[in-house]
């Protein structure tokens, strides 16, 4: 039955084996590039940057070098971009008042514990927090060592580690350690690792994208001074051809005079 039924569709315009419509408009034709066509031109591609390296002219070197550092630089920027969390709006608590004696009683019950929570090249992420809750659970303060640790880094890991565990920071030494303390109202949340936190393989990952572009950026910096010293030196190299000969003309002038 379904062999004698004639289907139209009004939906979908039809098209021929020509790539035409119905309506007589030709449909745009798909490339595609075979094997061998891409071989080629990933080979004139190579050839080009062959030439550009081994080129007799350093500034076309240094150019070719700065361009590649460049898109580099801007291909690690959009990776980064993926990483970014967005950050929960703020809970409300109140933030406990201390004394001086509680404060220092803190310090001194901190520093002696051995135990602490360390603090790598991942940076803050979930697995830190939730370390933290977990000490708190027996200990009212814990300890946070930082290392590798940037000069001035310990005071945003406090700050970003005090947002998401709500703790009190009582201390932050000069050999990169924080003491935190629970508070005395502390209820261990439900969930111990923060949701807008990285985990620990995206943090790692999030660091060697961030080491590639610190090590980028200041190979950019090398090259972009490379290439102004060396127009700085082709413009020393242009005063100095241009003052020769003059002083050629006075020598020649001179000797003419002392002749007659």
């Amino acid at each position: 039955m379904d062999r004698d039924v004639v289907r139209f569709c009004f939906d979908k315009l039809q098209s021929d084996k020509n790539g035409t419509h119905a309506n007589g408009k030709k449909m745009p034709k798909r490339v595609k590039m075979s094997k061998k066509a891409k071989v080629n031109e990933l080979r004139l591609y190579r050839l080009k940057a062959k030439k550009k390296i081994t080129s007799p002219n350093p500034e076309v070197r240094i150019r070719y070098k700065l361009e590649k550092a460049k898109r580099k630089e801007a291909w690690l920027i959009e990776k980064l971009r993926k990483f970014e969390v967005p950050k929960l709006p703020a809970a409300t608590y109140d933030p406990e008042i201390l004394t001086d004696e509680e404060i220092f009683y803190l310090k001194r019950t901190g520093e002696k514990k051995k135990n602490y929570v360390p603090v790598g090249r991942r940076g803050v992420f979930g697995g830190v927090v939730l370390n933290m809750h977990l000490h708190w659970k027996k200990h009212e303060t814990v300890k946070v060592v930082c290392k590798p640790c940037k000069s001035g880094q310990v005071h945003e890991y406090a700050e970003e580690l005090s947002r998401l565990s709500k703790g009190i920071v009582i201390d932050i030494k000069a050999n990169n350690t924080i003491i935190f303390y629970r508070g005395k109202n502390y209820v261990q949340p439900k969930v111990l690792s923060p949701p807008d936190t990285l985990s620990k393989n995206k943090a790692l990952e999030k660091y060697k994208y961030e080491q590639s572009l610190e090590h980028t950026s200041l190979f950019i910096e090398k090259l972009e001074k490379e290439l102004e010293d060396y127009h700085k030196h082709i413009a020393q190299y242009r005063k100095h051809e241009e003052a020769v000969p003059e002083d050629c003309r006075k020598i020649s002038n001179g000797g003419d005079s002392i002749k007659d």
